[in-house]
């Protein structure tokens, strides 16, 4: 394939980096005065690689750039598409929240750039260096980000615990790649599975099992998923939004890709694991936010149990699997956002947040259309018909079905009621409990279009999406392949 041809596959890539240099070298010469002015361009060039990124969409056949390094085709895309909507809409927020405490810097919509940067490498990785040079972009941007906050302790403790922690899971991974790499000979997708096929060594299970031990961490699955709650309660609140969403998104889809690719010959090898992964991650993910108070804490919770739902898709190993993951993960975006944006909105007059379930008591009282949101969304996130987020999780049980693991699905289905407690919690104390505090102070207008799009996707209006989501979700499927 020709240089050009490889420049113009990635041209996202390399059009969100050029624009995160220019702004970097425009931050370092404005200071904090074109702050806002850097956050416009940052969304107008995250939508102009999303315009970008999906006239890609349906063109044919998956194609390589650089001599098989990055790869285009249409899971590629979808997943894509979703990182750069997520990280438009964090962005979007993320303004008001720092401007209120004199913190909203240039240096921010810039490391959301690279950060999706090494995003998209992630998602279109068909070489393991390829997928850990995106991986440590992402990660490196990601830590600075839930420390941004300087002045507040639990902002910097959020960012150190995710490093030393994010370290270790990138050392995991890399140890698992070099081990991988051993038994191979290779560092391609292709080869990989080609070598793994005709020889499975223990060595190379090794390989495998710590390659997959490390990305578990990175989407917050059980039991890698201790740092999720204290750095998404410490984090700034649109950071936490944007943790549970973007970065999610491409550290599934990198999961689903290597799954598929390299240990596609071998699934017996990993197809335990995750089912492991899947039901603990469900199980702990709603046993843990149970007992929590703080609502941040909770959607920590609730990220990991949607994690494990998301998972079973993956353990059927089938092509119908893959598509339920990413209709999912579409449903999954907007839900998340949208529940962030609500307690971005949950604010008194001095700008003070609305932390805990005591904070929201008789929200619908004092505010009654932001209770409204917070009731669809929970029900969405508890899996409530006809809300949308039903949907999702119906499409995964059918996929495990089909794949005849009705055990699984079973145990997946009984587990999600223990998760309806806590989400049922939000309703009982936001509209029968008698109001405690003050009134959510008067919210920006971005944060109610934001959160009006979220709630209008995951209402029983969604399902109209249902056809043209499930074509696109089938499309991206169908460029990955499992052996027979």
């Amino acid at each position: 394939m020709s240089y050009s041809t490889s420049l113009y596959l990635t041209g996202a890539e390399i059009g969100l980096s050029l624009t995160g240099l220019v702004l970097l070298l425009v931050t370092a010469w404005t200071g904090e005065r074109a702050a806002r002015a850097i956050t416009i361009a940052a969304v107008a060039a995250l939508f102009g690689a999303l315009v970008f990124n999906l006239s890609l969409f349906g063109q044919g056949v998956a194609a390589d750039a650089f001599s098989g390094l990055f790869r285009s085709d249409n899971f590629a895309i979808f997943a894509k598409s979703l990182v750069y909507i997520a990280t438009i809409a964090c962005l979007i927020v993320a303004p008001r929240y720092f401007d209120a405490r004199g913190e909203y810097r240039g240096e921010y919509p810039v490391l959301m750039l690279f950060n999706a940067v090494g995003m998209g490498m992630m998602v279109s990785a068909i070489d393991l260096m390829t997928l850990y040079i995106g991986l440590e972009m992402s990660s490196l941007s990601s830590y600075v980000l839930a420390s941004f906050a300087r002045r507040d302790g639990k902002s910097s403790e959020a960012g150190l615990k995710y490093f030393v922690l994010g370290g270790l899971a990138s050392g995991i991974i890399l140890y698992g790649v070099s081990l991988v790499y051993g038994f191979s000979g290779t560092t391609s997708y292709d080869g990989i599975r080609a070598a793994f096929t005709a020889d499975f060594s223990t060595g190379a299970m090794f390989g495998t099992v710590f390659v997959l031990a490390g990305v578990a961490f990175k989407i917050a699955a059980v039991p890698f998923h201790m740092w999720t709650p204290d750095v998404y309660e410490g984090a700034p609140t649109p950071v936490t939004a944007f943790f549970a969403s973007a970065p999610k998104v491409a550290a599934v889809a990198m999961l689903v890709r290597m799954a598929a690719g390299p240990f596609g010959g071998q699934v017996e090898a990993w197809q335990q694991i995750v089912i492991f992964a899947a039901l603990a991650s469900i199980v702990v993910g709603a046993l843990g936010a149970i007992g929590q108070a703080n609502l941040k804490r909770l959607l920590a919770y609730s990220s990991i149990n949607n994690v494990g739902f998301i998972l079973i898709g993956l353990a059927a190993a089938t092509p119908k699997g893959i598509e339920g993951v990413l209709v999912y993960l579409f449903i999954y975006v907007f839900m998340t956002i949208g529940s962030f944006v609500a307690l971005l909105m949950l604010r008194d007059a001095k700008g003070k947040a609305l932390a805990t379930f005591d904070d929201i008591s008789g929200l619908s009282t004092t505010s009654p259309a932001l209770a409204w949101c917070l009731l669809a969304l929970m029900f969405s996130l508890a899996g409530i018909p006809p809300l949308f987020g039903f949907w999702a999780k119906f499409v995964v049980f059918q996929a495990a079905v089909q794949a005849d693991m009705i055990a699984l699905a079973a145990i997946g289905i009984a587990a999600s009621v223990i998760g309806a407690f806590y989400y049922i919690k939000f309703i009982k104390v936001m509209f029968f409990d008698e109001p405690k505090g003050a009134a959510p102070a008067e919210a920006s207008v971005s944060h109610w279009v934001v959160l009006g799009l979220s709630v209008l996707v995951i209402s029983p209006l969604g399902y109209l999406l249902t056809p043209w989501l499930s074509d696109m979700a089938g499309a991206a499927a169908q460029a990955l392949f499992f052996a027979a």
